[in-house]
C-alpha cells in the first residue's frame, strides 16, 4: 500500500525504534492469555476439579505461585504496554517533526504561481491538523491493528488447543462482521474526503478574517463576516453530523455481532460444559477471552473510520510533499558575484492562467540608472518588476540581467543583487530593528540608522516607546500605511543590492517626506540600478528615463520633458496632478 510505504520513508532514523515498538506489541498482546491459562488451572484444580479440596491441601504451593503469576503477568503486561506506547510516541512525534520541516522547506521553495493558487488557511490545515492525523494514524491507529490482531490470533489458537468445535462456533461471526465493516469503509471514505475539503474552507475563511480584521472593521462588516463564517461552519457540521451517521447506521449491527460471542458462549460454551466435553476451568478461560475475540471485531469500525480521515490527510499532505515548483531553487554554494545591474527586457510578453499580462516588452536599464514605470490599473507595472527577480517566468522573450537570461543564474544568486521594497508592505513579529536589518541580519545598529534616516523614518521611530526596539505586531499592526512604507523601504536599502525595486513605495507618505526620500536614492552611498513603480508625477519626474505601460504594452518611454512634449498618456497625468499649474510647468519642462 502506498501510504504504508509513504510512512515506512518518512520513519528514516526511526524504524528501529518502531519495529521494536511492533515487536514489543505482539510480545505484549501474545501475553493476553497466560493469565486465563492460568485461571483454567486454578479453577480446575483448586476450585471446581474432583480432587479441588485435597490438592488445596496438598499443592497449596502451587495454589500461591498460580497467584502470584496472575499479578505478575498482570504487572508485566502494564509496564510492557507503558513502555511500547512510548516507543511509539517517540518514533511518531520524530516522524512529525521531521515531515514538518521537510513540508515548510517545501512551501519556502514554492514558486509564486503555487501561493497563487493554494490558500493560506489550507495550508495551515495541511501543516497542524492532516500532519497530527497522520501521526496519530502511525502512533495508535497501526499499533491498534496490530494488537488487535495478536490478541486475536492468540486467543484463537488457544481456543482452538481447548475445544476446536466451540472456537467454530464462535467464529461463524466473523465473516458477517468483515461484510459489514468493507460496506461501511466503502461508503464513509468520499465523505471524509468531502469533510476534509470542508474544514480546509473553514479554517481558510477563518485566516482570512482575522487577517483582514481592518477592513472588515473600516466597512462595518462584522456581521457579515458572522454569517460566512457561520455558514462554513455549518458545512463542516452538517459533513461531520453525516459521517458519523454513516458509522450509527453499521454499528448496531457490529455491536449485535460483538455481543453474540457471549450468547454463543453461554449456549454452546454451557452445553459442552454439561455434557463433559470441556472443564468449567476451560468455560472460564473461554469466558475470560471473549472479548479478545469480540473486542477487535467491535473496535473494527472505529479503525476503519480512523484509517479513513488518515487517508484523506495523508492524500493532502502528499499535495505539499510532492509538489514541485516551476521555478526551482537549487541553493548551489559557492561564492555570489555581485551584478554590474545592467537589466533588458527583450520582446517579453506574460500569460497568467489564459489572461495576457504583458505584450511584447522591451527596453534597456543601463547600470545606475533610475527608471519609473507608470500606467493604469492592471496595465502590468508589478508584473514586469516581478520578472526581473523571477517569481514568475516569462511566457515569451526574455529578461536579461548582466546580459545573461534570468533563467539561466542561480536564484539565490540573482534575488542576492535585488533589494525589493512591495507594493503590499509585509513588516514581521518583531523589532522596527530587527525589520529593517531582515536581509542583513548582522547589519551594525549605526547602519540600521543610517538607513532609516534616508528612508524618513528615524524620527518616528525614535519616538516609539522603545524606539528602534519597539515590537510591531503582526503585518505591521500600530504603524501608518506611510510609516510601514519607509520602514519597508529602509529595509529594501539596508542590503546595499546592486538592483533596488520600489513598487508604489511612497503612495502613503507626504509631499515633503517624499522629496527627502527621492533625494536620498539619488544620493546613495553605493551604486544601484533603481526601477521604481509610482502614480505620482513627483515621484517620476528626475528618473532617468519613464516608461508608460497601457493594456500590457510599452506605449512611451522618456525623460519628464520629453513624454510631455508627447502629450499622450504622461502628460494627462501630469495636467490631472498640477491642475492651474500645468501651463507654467508645462513651458519650464520643454
Amino acid at each position: 500500500m502506498l501510504e504504508l510505504k509513504w510512512l515506512w520513508n518518512n520513519l528514516q532514523g526511526n524504524r528501529a525504534r518502531y519495529i521494536w515498538a511492533l515487536c514489543l506489541s505482539v510480545i505484549g498482546s501474545s501475553l493476553t492469555i497466560i493469565n486465563p491459562y492460568l485461571s483454567q488451572r486454578l479453577i480446575d484444580t483448586f476450585i471446581s476439579g474432583g480432587s479441588a479440596k485435597e490438592n488445596l491441601v496438598q499443592q497449596r504451593g502451587l495454589l500461591i505461585w498460580l497467584c502470584v503469576g496472575m499479578v505478575g503477568f498482570s504487572l508485566l503486561r502494564t509496564g510492557l504496554a507503558y513502555f511500547t506506547t512510548m516507543q511509539y510516541e517517540r518514533a511518531s512525534q520524530n516522524m512529525l517533526y521531521r515531515v514538518r520541516i521537510y513540508l515548510y522547506n517545501k512551501i519556502q521553495g514554492q514558486d509564486m504561481e503555487y501561493y497563487d493558487r493554494n490558500r493560506t488557511g489550507d495550508l495551515m490545515t495541511k501543516m497542524t491538523g492532516d500532519l497530527d492525523m497522520v501521526r496519530h494514524s502511525l502512533a495508535w491507529i497501526i499499533k491498534t491493528i496490530i494488537e488487535s490482531l495478536t490478541i486475536f490470533a492468540a486467543a484463537v489458537v488457544y481456543f482452538f488447543a481447548i475445544d476446536a468445535e466451540l472456537t467454530l462456533w464462535l467464529l461463524l461471526l466473523a465473516p458477517p462482521i468483515f461484510v459489514v465493516a468493507f460496506l461501511f469503509a466503502k461508503r464513509v471514505r468520499p465523505m471524509y474526503v468531502d469533510l476534509r475539503q470542508r474544514l480546509s474552507q473553514l479554517n481558510s475563511t477563518t485566516q482570512e478574517n482575522i487577517a483582514g480584521n481592518r477592513v472588515v472593521k473600516a466597512f462595518a462588516r462584522e456581521e457579515y463576516e458572522v454569517e460566512k463564517f457561520t455558514a462554513k461552519n455549518a458545512d463542516f457540521s452538517k459533513a461531520n453530523q453525516a459521517a458519523a451517521m454513516v458509522w450509527l447506521d453499521y454499528f448496531p449491527f457490529l455491536e449485535t455481532f460483538a455481543q453474540a460471542f457471549n450468547v454463543i458462549l453461554m449456549l454452546v460454551g454451557g452445553l459442552f460444559v454439561m455434557n463433559g466435553r470441556i472443564t468449567f476451568g476451560e468455560y472460564a478461560a473461554f469466558s475470560s477471552l471473549i472479548w479478545a475475540v469480540s473486542n477487535p471485531m467491535r473496535n473494527i469500525g472505529m479503525i476503519i473510520n480512523d484509517f479513513q480521515r488518515f487517508f484523506a490527510s495523508l492524500a493532502k499532505i502528499q499535495e505539499i510533499y510532492y509538489a514541485k515548483p516551476k521555478i526551482a531553487n537549487e541553493h548551489r554554494s559557492g561564492n555570489k558575484r555581485r551584478y554590474e545591474g545592467h537589466i533588458r527586457f527583450d520582446r517579453v510578453s506574460f500569460k497568467y492562467e489564459e489572461a495576457t499580462v504583458l505584450h511584447d516588452v522591451s527596453f534597456t536599464v543601463q547600470p545606475g540608472e533610475t527608471v519609473a514605470i507608470m500606467g493604469s490599473t492592471g496595465s502590468g507595472k508589478t508584473t514586469i518588476v516581478n520578472l526581473i527577480p523571477r517569481f514568475y517566468d516569462v511566457s515569451e522573450g526574455r529578461v536579461l540581467v548582466d546580459g545573461v537570461d534570468v533563467r539561466e543564474l542561480e536564484l539565490d544568486e540573482l534575488r542576492a543583487n535585488i533589494g525589493i521594497a512591495t507594493q503590499d508592505v509585509l513588516l514581521f513579529s518583531d523589532t522596527i530593528d530587527g525589520n529593517v536589518a531582515y536581509g542583513e541580519p548582522d547589519l551594525p545598529e549605526e547602519d540600521t540608522q543610517h538607513y532609516a534616516r534616508l528612508a524618513a523614518a528615524h524620527d518616528f521611530i525614535v519616538k516609539m516607546p522603545e524606539g528602534y526596539d519597539t515590537i510591531v505586531g503582526e503585518r505591521g499592526v500600530g504603524l501608518s500605511g506611510g510609516q510601514k512604507q519607509r520602514i519597508a523601504l529602509a529595509r529594501a536599502m539596508a542590503v546595499r543590492r546592486p538592483i533596488l525595486i520600489l513598487d508604489d513605495t511612497t503612495s502613503a507618505v507626504d509631499l515633503e517626506t517624499e522629496t527627502h526620500i527621492q533625494q536620498s536614492l539619488r544620493d546613495l552611498d553605493f551604486q544601484s540600478t533603481k526601477i521604481i513603480i509610482a502614480q505620482r508625477v513627483s515621484t517620476t519626474a528626475k528618473a532617468d528615463r519613464i516608461l508608460i505601460l497601457d493594456g500590457g504594452r510599452l506605449v512611451e518611454q522618456g525623460t519628464h520633458a520629453e513624454l510631455l512634449a508627447q502629450r499622450g498618456y504622461y502628460y494627462e497625468v501630469f495636467m490631472l496632478q498640477n491642475e492651474g499649474i500645468g501651463r507654467q510647468v508645462t513651458a519650464h519642462g520643454a
